[in-house]
């Protein structure tokens, strides 16, 4: 291991802090990327219905938001937060495995739930230990995170492939190789001691006001979970519904890569797009995008027309979350850091969990119809979001502009 090392004012990161922590994220986003497009499409090789499928999904992503803010309180207050990931790796590999003996709804339900729940603290506490890195060190935020998803693309890219070959059967062990990677990786995640508290000296301006307490931040974090959630169907039903249409494990593969590439670009030119739209902007535009998406979809658009709606990735996930992460390094002391990525994961995993039991009745109600109710729920958080920012004081808005600049 990396020994623990609390950084002073005037010095510089540890070394390899930029490459390990790009490594942190992509250890993660590898089990997604297989996880996420193809694990679907095993519960369907095992003749569960569109609703068990829905209830399967849901189950862990609602126990994900009871554990996590729990442990990430706890992580606050640890040495080391990078300790945390070892036991949330080891003991998500072991459910992965189990799974292999899993055949019927309850015992995979019950298994997928505890792989949830273990592996529920892992990325918001890599997220909290860069931030910190952002904050003490002013180092890029979006070099870091876009690694995470370059191994999401390398992931989907490679799954599809071996889905063409194998079908159903290749998830497992993808999985269980991934999760094995997550071990590896809480070994070498930087060790850089533990949150700074108040009074310590810390490189970027220190936030004012109550933090998570603040009731702007908490509409905000509202407004973008209730605006995420809406990708429930996409990402329950969307390669069910591809390969219906005939497309092949590698179309679908790149389909699900076109997405998280165009993700890829906005975190390469974060610091760019940085300096020339606010936090506020990026939500904002993020969400109205999001809403366009979902009215689209439904229409049968071919590969190309869906390749292209994929690319919209980039504004109704990546500019958000960049937008948010930036809000949350502005408004959040770093004491509370863990606890702050805790509680926007659990506002996310919560409604998304919800929307995700939601998506399998109205998928198997409506059909593709059900994307006009995700266009919908997305028009809610983007009011939300607008309100947040009218609730927000008007000396802390991003970059020290009014209300009406911003």
């Amino acid at each position: 291991m990396i020994p623990a090392k609390t950084a002073s004012r005037g010095e510089g990161a540890p070394p390899r802090f930029q490459l390990l922590s790009a490594l942190s994220y992509c250890a993660p986003l590898l089990v997604n990327g297989i996880a996420l497009p193809f694990f679907p499409v095993w519960l369907e090789g095992l003749r569960f219905s569109d609703h068990e499928i829905g209830v399967i999904l849901a189950i862990p992503l609602v126990v994900r938001v009871i554990v996590a803010p729990i442990v990430a309180m706890y992580a606050d207050r640890m040495k080391e937060r990078a300790n945390v990931l070892l036991w949330s790796g080891g003991l998500s590999l072991l459910t992965a495995i189990a799974l292999y003996w899993a055949n019927g709804f309850w015992p995979v339900l019950i298994i997928y739930s505890l792989q949830g729940a273990t592996f529920a603290p892992y990325v918001p506490v890599v997220e909290s230990i860069v931030i910190s890195g952002v904050r003490r060190w002013g180092l890029d935020y979006g070099s870091m995170r876009v690694w995470g998803s370059v191994a999401f693309i390398f992931a989907t890219i490679i799954g599809g492939q071996l889905i063409g070959k194998w079908g159903g059967a290749m998830v497992l062990p993808v999985m269980v190789f991934g999760f094995a990677t997550t071990v590896g990786m809480a070994l070498f995640c930087p060790r850089i001691g533990p949150t700074r508290r108040h009074g310590q000296p810390v490189n970027l301006t220190m936030p004012n006001g109550s933090s998570l307490r603040q009731v702007h931040l908490l509409v905000l974090l509202l407004g973008v979970a209730i605006q995420q959630s809406s990708h429930a169907m996409l990402f329950t039903f969307s390669s069910i519904y591809w390969h219906k249409l005939g497309f092949s494990g590698t179309e679908v593969g790149i389909l699900w890569s076109a997405g998280v590439f165009s993700e890829v670009m906005v975190f390469f030119l974060s610091r760019f797009i940085a300096r020339r739209f606010s936090a506020w902007t990026m939500i904002r535009f993020g969400c109205a995008v999001c809403v366009c998406r979902w009215i689209l979809f439904p229409m049968n658009l071919g590969f190309a027309g869906y390749f292209a709606l994929q690319c919209l990735h980039s504004f109704t996930y990546a500019f958000v979350h960049t937008g948010v992460q930036r809000r949350i390094v502005e408004t959040v002391h770093e004491s509370q850091e863990s606890s702050a990525q805790g509680t926007y994961f659990f506002y996310n995993g919560m409604f998304l969990g919800l929307m995700t039991i939601a998506s399998g009745y109205i998928y198997a109600w409506i059909g593709l119809a059900g994307f006009y109710i995700m266009a919908l729920v997305a028009l809610v958080g983007l009011l939300l979001v607008i309100l947040a920012w009218y609730l927000q004081p008007q000396s802390a808005l991003s970059g020290g502009k009014t209300r009406e600049a911003s």
